[in-house]
């Protein structure tokens, strides 16, 4: 490893037919990798379903809706749970939920497979709603009260965050798939990004070299100076972060 005084390690410097037979020999893991996941995408969609109440009452902009709403007609549902600290100002909302949810941008590939994406959120309707305009985010938006919370997520840890996939077949629905923590980055390019970059995501768990670029630990890996990253370019822009809970 490479290393001058100002900068961080990096990898050694060679000619360009020993990194082309280096980045083959990878070449072969990363293809294994991906045919591995092709075939664990083949046993999800094989997996059994279990029935949901489609009436399990959600809040969305204009008032109270059943769960089947949010299908928006289509037959699929993708929902992600986003965690809410109720009665927090922006600041002390989860710097996760927001990392993920920022970049869910363009949903017409998703609405081609017959699918709706949807963000389901585990707080009050209106301190939740007024979160989405400051983040600028234009996916639907629902928030469900602890009732419905405890009827769709059946015994799962109310206030995590979570990605749920439905089936709707006419009036009734069937949960298929849920995942947490990690399985979550489904819904994230900046990581995967960052995996194909010499330093990767700089979290200190990642097995890097000596001497490589490190983030600390935990909340910081989504956050700057006191806040979820992406609220930064948000407020710089002229948005109001006050949800109306007195603290902004």
């Amino acid at each position: 490893m490479t290393k001058s005084q100002d900068e961080p390690a990096a990898p050694k410097v060679t000619d360009r037919q020993t990194f082309q037979a280096e980045l083959d020999a990878l070449r072969v893991r990363e293809k294994a990798h991906t045919r591995e996941g092709d075939a664990i995408a083949a046993a999800r969609r094989r997996l059994p379903m279990v029935a949901v109440d489609g009436t399990t009452p959600l809040i969305g902009d204009r008032g109270p809706v059943p769960l089947l709403d949010a299908f928006e007609g289509r037959r699929m549902l993708i929902a992600y749970y986003f965690m809410w600290h109720a009665g927090h100002p922006a600041p002390e909302q989860c710097e996760g939920c927001t990392w993920y949810t920022s970049q869910v941008r363009e949903l017409d590939y998703i609405h081609s497979r017959d699918a709706t994406y949807a963000t389901i959120c585990q707080g009050p309707h209106e301190e939740a709603a007024r979160y989405r305009d400051f983040m600028g985010w234009q996916m639907p938006w629902y928030s469900a009260p602890r009732s419905s919370l405890e009827t769709l997520l059946v015994g799962r840890p109310i206030g995590m965050m979570f990605i749920v996939c439905y089936l709707r077949r006419g009036s009734e629905v069937f949960e298929t798939y849920w995942t947490t923590r990690r399985g979550v980055e489904a819904m994230d390019n900046s990581y995967r990004l960052l995996d194909l970059t010499v330093y990767g995501r700089q979290e200190a768990w990642e097995d890097s070299p000596s001497g490589w670029l490190k983030r600390r630990q935990g909340k910081a890996s989504y956050r700057t100076d006191g806040r979820p990253i992406a609220q930064w370019a948000r407020l710089k822009a002229g948005h109001s972060d006050d949800l109306g809970t007195g603290k902004h």
